[in-house]
């Protein structure tokens, strides 16, 4: 389950660049009450992408956006306290790793859902149903 995080360089504190990824993984993993499990573990990970300050833009205007992007399955996160959850763990994770001053409203999370079958590792293709099935021999 990918995150890409997109902020501008001299946002996020060098701490912040390396701590990001792994923080917000934890994060998705808690919200998603899979704690533990090694199956769910293994399948998030993702991207942290430092641009020039030039290259991000928000309501039209240069903006120091940080942005973080998560793709799930539509089994993901599947409640709208589970998606609450994360996006208030994200934007917590980002101030605690953005330099002083970084304004809350600069802050985007995002939760994209692929369709049941629409997201896959290698040539394996996941459906809903394959992921809990995995999900679950693997909390036992």
């Amino acid at each position: 389950m990918p995150i890409t995080v997109t902020a501008p360089e001299g946002i996020l504190t060098p701490t912040g660049e390396r701590e990001i990824l792994p923080r917000l993984s934890a994060a998705l993993i808690e919200a998603s009450g899979a704690t533990g499990n090694s199956f769910f573990t293994e399948i998030v990970g993702g991207t942290v992408h430092i641009l020039p300050p030039h290259h991000i833009y928000a309501g039209g205007a240069n903006r120091p956006v940080v942005m973080v992007e998560l793709k799930l399955p539509n089994i993901g996160l599947g409640s709208v306290e589970a998606r609450k959850a994360f996006i208030t763990a994200a934007a917590g994770i980002v101030a605690e790793l953005c330099v002083p001053g970084h304004r809350p409203e600069n802050t985007w999370i995002n939760i994209v859902n692929a369709p049941d079958g629409g997201w896959g590792i290698g040539d394996r293709q996941y459906t809903g149903d394959v992921l809990i099935a995995a999900a679950s021999a693997a909390a036992h």
